[in-house]
């Protein structure tokens, strides 16, 4: 067996289930993560939900998004979520503490667990030798409550790595490699699992980086076998003995082989407006650039800033460029001021900011108008960085200090000899979690003006008469539904009023256009909803009064989100039918519950042009329960009425 299969193998809800890959599977899961973004309206549904206590071995609230506190909003969440967390038994990160993933990864990821996390980069942890899977928000309180995690079984690619890095060729470098040659939807329905005689030369921090961004692929997860180079990290903190060996059988079998040669990358940059577009650094040298940002989940490690501050020793930051630093963790911030590396970046110009996400979603740090950002992130999407007219490119932090201290896309290979690094055995900075009490479950939650009830939704109707509110191209993201930034993020926990933002960076008249008609339908090209695991782009567009989505191909989680809001998410019969029909067009959809009860296409009459298209789903016997009754939640209530 493969490592992928041998951990949900001891995960299962039924031991009976195959691992065969199409098929639904459901595995207990041991951990859960979510962050302020999303968190609110996961412990609005798990409040729902009427458990006391939590069921997984270990849950964690994270603050890490919306700290730019510009108004009541944010900290009254930020009440509200650690109030939450000490009734319910829930590990509380208050803000400024770090960033989810780099927290949970040094803190709380263990080989050979489960972890679901309220965020699409969660498969950070799988560095670790671990199944960490993003998903909606409502999964996550379901999974809190005990409830099995539902998955189709990826099909388990082994990406062979060998040889070794060349000097100021990074991890990233590895990841912007396989997004050159798999594109943003190349990894749907798979697992990436790394074996190969150059693991032992990848840290976990890199390893992190690889899993972090093979979100962008579309990826269930990725995973790295728990070695040696497991071990080390886990002892540096301070926790070795939840280390143990797990890898692949030495014959096990998987359902394709991608094999990298590590000495022969280069250093690669992602252009502007998809992590996809990706290029050799070479090839773009002479482009002036206007900012810099090192950190994200995706680079920010101890040894990702190390190396920033290493090269700036001998050489300054150009007049000409915004310096940015944003720390993963505390611990990193700490170890950084301890070994003087910290000294280094404040006299170079550097702009130290809090451990927290911060530019990457648009939460400050926004780039000039039309301005060249390059960025050590995992998304470029057009408009996340808080400018719709900037230039957003992905890269390493090699690459990053190398642009910022030329002031135009440099090759790093350009800067001389690699620094050789110290990397502490022991990092002993501890960070300040809050653990729940056993005597906590009378504490009163703190609720805020700005925190709003859930919606409630009526069942899926036998009949469905609509109107096309927009039509959409390719690769719409979960940014693009439903935006990210200081404006907006502070409104997650207030459905009516966020609703009010979606789609607008598309379309500005599409909410007031979708209440207009009452019943809607989104039709999109292929990989609708890639990207962020959102909910909020899913429970907006039912608040909305959207029912239907018809798209050539959808994005893994939000797909599973529609479903969980009762949206019925359908796919062209014929891929050519997108050319028939138009923005405006009223559509009937007749006998609706009978057709997905037994499987048929459902028959879609454009009245508008008199013409009928056949749409087409793979909804299983639980999606379908979940969309008669209108969603995941009403289904519950549903069973335990």
């Amino acid at each position: 067996m493969n490592l992928t299969e041998k951990i949900l193998l001891n995960h299962l809800t039924y031991k009976k289930q195959p691992l065969t890959a199409g098929e639904k599977i459901s595995i207990n899961i041991d951990q859960t993560l979510t962050q302020d973004a999303t968190g609110t309206l996961v412990y609005l549904q798990l409040e729902a939900l009427g458990i006391s206590k939590i069921k997984t071995k270990l849950s964690v609230s994270y603050v890490d998004h919306n700290t730019l506190q510009t108004g009541f909003e944010n900290s009254d969440d930020h009440r509200y979520l650690a109030s939450v967390a000490k009734k319910y038994g829930i590990i509380f990160s208050p803000p400024g503490n770090g960033i989810c993933h780099q927290l949970h990864l040094e803190n709380f990821a263990r080989p050979g667990e489960t972890l679901l996390g309220s965020d699409s980069h969660t498969p950070t942890s799988s560095a670790m030798g671990m199944i960490a899977i993003g998903a909606g928000g409502l999964d996550i309180a379901c999974a809190i409550a005990g409830e099995p995690y539902f998955i189709t079984m990826p099909q388990v690619v082994n990406v062979v790595l060998t040889g070794r890095l060349k000097p100021w060729v990074s991890a990233k470098d590895i990841i912007l490699e396989l997004l050159r040659k798999f594109t943003v939807k190349g990894g749907t329905n798979k697992v990436y699992e790394y074996t190969g005689d150059a693991l032992k030369y990848l840290s976990v921090p890199q390893r992190a980086t690889i899993t972090n961004m093979g979100a962008e692929l579309g990826l269930t997860t990725s995973i790295f076998p728990s070695d040696n180079v497991t071990r080390g990290f886990l002892a540096s903190q301070g926790r070795a003995k939840d280390w143990k060996e797990l890898k692949p059988d030495f014959d096990a079998e998987y359902s394709g082989v991608v094999e990298i040669d590590l000495s022969k990358l280069e250093p690669m940059i992602a252009c502007p407006h998809n992590p996809d577009n990706v290029k050799k650094v070479s090839e773009l040298k002479g482009t002036k650039v206007h900012q810099v940002c090192i950190g994200s989940c995706t680079n920010s490690s101890y040894r990702d800033l190390l190396i920033v501050a290493s090269v700036l020793k001998n050489k300054k930051i150009n007049t000409d460029v915004d310096f940015i630093i944003s720390p993963g963790s505390k611990q990193v911030m700490a170890q950084l001021a301890k070994s003087g590396a910290l000294e280094t970046l404040v006299k170079s110009r550097a702009r130290i900011l809090e451990s927290t996400c911060g530019p990457c979603i648009g939460m400050g740090s926004a780039p000039n108008s039309q301005g060249v950002s390059l960025r050590t992130f995992n998304r470029n999407f057009a408009g996340r960085s808080g400018t719709k007219s900037a230039f957003v490119y992905l890269c390493s932090p090699e690459t990053a200090i190398a642009a910022a201290i030329a002031g135009e896309i440099t090759d790093p290979r350009k800067l001389g000899k690699l620094p050789a690094l110290s990397i502490p055995k022991i990092f002993d900075y501890k960070p300040n979690f809050v653990f729940p009490k056993k005597n906590d479950s009378k504490t009163e939650i703190e609720r805020g003006p700005n925190i709003k009830p859930l919606p409630e939704f009526t069942p899926l109707h036998q009949e469905i008469n609509c109107s096309v509110v927009i039509k959409l191209k390719d690769n719409i993201s979960t940014d693009d539904i439903l935006p990210a930034g200081a404006k907006i993020l502070p409104l997650r926990s207030n459905i009516p009023a966020i609703s009010e933002y979606t789609l607008t960076r598309v379309d500005e008249t599409f909410p007031k256009r979708a209440k207009e008609v009452k019943c809607g339908m989104i039709v999109a090209g292929d990989n609708y909803g890639q990207g962020s695991s959102r909910e909020h782009a899913a429970i907006t567009l039912r608040y909305l009064g959207i029912a239907v989505v018809l798209a050539k191909s959808f994005a893994r989680i939000h797909r599973s989100n529609l479903i969980n809001f009762g949206v019925l998410p359908v796919t062209f019969k014929n891929a050519d039918d997108y050319e028939k029909i138009s923005q405006l067009d009223d559509i009937q959809i007749e006998n609706v519950i009978e057709f997905i009860k037994h499987k048929k296409p459902l028959i879609l009459k454009n009245r508008a042009v008199n013409m009928a298209i056949e749409a087409v789903y793979n909804f299983d016997k639980r999606d379908t329960e979940m969309l008669l009754a209108g969603g995941l939640l009403p289904m519950i209530r549903n069973k335990n009425k």
